[in-house]
């Protein structure tokens, strides 16, 4: 009944898609989001009708947003001036930049324009063709075994009558990952940031498929209507409490309204509960793996010319849960309602998170944003101090200094995230803050301090080099435990060790430093060939926890994202 309701809604919407101009987005990529969020923290405002927060931009927005930066006089070093062109032939179609055209197309037809292998661009059809590769190799001081990555794949995206936007990729992917990594393949069964997985010829090497795809239009001028299967990232720092890229691509439908001041988005996700039995073997094939649905409102206002603010609300459900109401509450499908009124009226055992955030770009060149996410509390609770375990929320502060010190196209960054034991975990099994067993929001889950400091330079028109400093204070669980210290969202928090005297890091304690120095080259549009350097230090009483290792690796990337394992 859901799926036909939601199948006749989004055809509905389909046809009412008939008005406006339609641009695809950005896919979101933490360097190349990078480059047009400085600009912005250059001004020192808030540019009207640009909503950072919420990502991926639509290529519409990126291009008029980097001109109106160029009107604004500050395009002003060879680097910006590189950076304007890059960002302005990538996405050319909207742009008038006369860089885009190639001086020499191979073979007449492919690569006409710098950024495509091949491109259609006529009155009623626009298409954009692109190989998609990221090959390489590296070494991990705790294994023998050489590292590597080797994904093929390619992009789609375009346009239809200028109304209806369509955009695809698909990489099949084998990978040798660095201990750490398969340290929490281990734990969780999954490989971070992914789907299904196999073992990759009776190895460690782990061979998956990723798939993304959507059709997106606008249904008037001010609203846009998306729909089909990816990923999506909230906020304005490294890290994301609210929602974030942590998970794999999953089924959704959004809409967003994007007038006067305001911005409002209004996202529903089909996830993955899990992928295994309560029984704990695979599900059987025919059955398929349990469902989870997560349903989220989040509106910001521009107030004044500085100052961004937001409110959000997320509700998790899923009738496949025996331990839940085993039904699906039509009532969260309203883009214009209150989660927690509806939860509370159903009598649900749904989990509900509030929260907001803000962003002040106070100075120019300097910004500040944060996040507040609150999942559970009782205010006599925390009036009394006594640690009570559902006392659940997570903190967000953060800045960003662009062109440090006076020096052109040095920017740094530096942020803190809190979030208490047990936040974002449910008494249900399904009820939990994960999708495919992995967080959707912050990749440590709950019950930890972090420390962020990045520094990003970029000396030279086409090198940039990213150097990463994290400092994390977690507190695990037993390995063979069936409690938790409210770090693992996998597990109940009915299977809590204590009703108070709770406090963040408590478990097993387990200090994390990762560092990492980035070199990055583009020596043609969106082909990349990077160096990494990666230290972590893992200090822990138990030896699981206590490991030590150092990573070298350098790749071959064309039109993909730098793949980042940073927990």
């Amino acid at each position: 009944m859901l799926k036909s309701i939601v199948s006749a809604l989004v055809l509905v919407l389909l046809l009412a898609g008939t008005v406006a101009a339609q641009s695809n987005y950005v896919p979101y990529n933490e360097d190349y989001y990078h480059l047009i969020d400085r600009y912005e923290v250059k001004t020192g405002q808030i540019l009207p009708h640009f909503f950072s927060t919420v990502k991926p931009y639509k290529r519409q927005d990126v291009v008029a947003f980097m001109d109106s930066i160029k009107s604004l006089d500050l395009i002003q070093s060879l680097a910006d001036q590189f950076n304007y062109d890059y960002v302005q032939n990538d996405s050319w179609e909207w742009s008038s930049a006369e860089t885009s055209d190639s001086k020499k197309p191979f073979l007449k037809h492919f690569y006409r324009k710098k950024a495509d292998l091949y491109s259609v661009n006529d009155k009623w059809f626009d298409l954009h063709i692109n190989p998609v590769l990221y090959v390489g190799a590296g070494k991990d001081s705790r294994v023998d075994d050489m590292l590597f990555v080797n994904t093929r794949g390619a992009e789609v995206r375009g346009m239809i009558d200028k109304k209806v936007g369509f955009y695809t990729t698909l990489t099949d992917n084998q990978m040798m990952m660095p201990e750490y990594v398969q340290d929490e393949l281990v734990r969780t069964d999954v490989v971070p940031h992914e789907g299904f997985w196999k073992q990759y010829k009776e190895g460690r090497g782990v061979d998956f498929l990723q798939a993304r795809g959507y059709i997106t239009f606008e249904a008037t001028r001010h609203i846009n209507l998306q729909f089909g299967h990816d990923r999506f990232f909230i906020g304005n720092g490294l890290r994301s409490l609210v929602f974030s890229d942590n998970a794999p691509p999953a089924w959704f439908l959004k809409g967003n309204v994007k007038i006067w001041k305001l911005n409002y988005l209004f996202l529903v996700n089909q996830m993955t509960a899990d992928v295994r039995s309560n029984g704990g073997g695979l599900i059987a094939s025919n059955r398929g793996y349990p469902n989870k649905f997560t349903a989220l409102h989040h509106i910001s206002l521009n107030i004044g010319k500085k100052l961004n603010i937001g409110l959000f609300e997320a509700v998790i459900f899923s009738e496949d849960d025996s331990t839940g109401t085993n039904a699906i509450r039509l009532d969260y499908f309203n883009p214009i309602i209150f989660y927690r009124a509806i939860e509370q009226q159903n009598g649900s055992s749904d989990n509900v998170l509030l929260g907001f955030d803000f962003k002040w770009n106070a100075l120019r060149k300097l910004s500040f944003y944060g996040q507040f996410m609150l999942d559970e509390f009782v205010l006599r609770e925390i009036k009394a101090g006594n640690g009570w375990w559902a006392n659940k929320f997570g903190i967000q502060a953060g800045a960003k200094y662009v062109d440090a010190f006076g020096i052109s196209n040095l920017d740094l960054q530096g942020e803190i995230n809190i979030v208490r034991p047990y936040t974002y975990t449910h008494n249900t099994n399904y009820g939990n803050y994960t999708s495919y067993r992995q967080s959707i929001a912050h990749p440590l889950g709950a019950n930890f301090k972090e420390i962020v400091g990045i520094v990003r330079y970029q000396p030279i028109p086409k090198l940039n080099v990213i150097g990463k400093l994290i400092m994390m204070q977690t507190g695990r669980d037993s390995v063979d435990a069936k409690k938790t210290y409210g770090g693992n969202l996998l597990v109940p928090n009915t299977n809590r060790y204590d009703n108070y005297n709770n406090k963040i890091a408590q478990g097993i304690s387990n200090d994390v430093l990762y560092g990492s120095l980035t070199a990055t080259f583009q020596f043609r549009h969106n082909v990349f060939i990077e160096g990494t350097v990666v230290i972590r230090r893992s200090e822990s009483p138990v030896a699981v926890y206590n490991k030590n290792a150092s990573i070298t690796s350098l790749a071959l990337r064309w039109n993909i994202a730098r793949r980042q394992y940073e927990f």
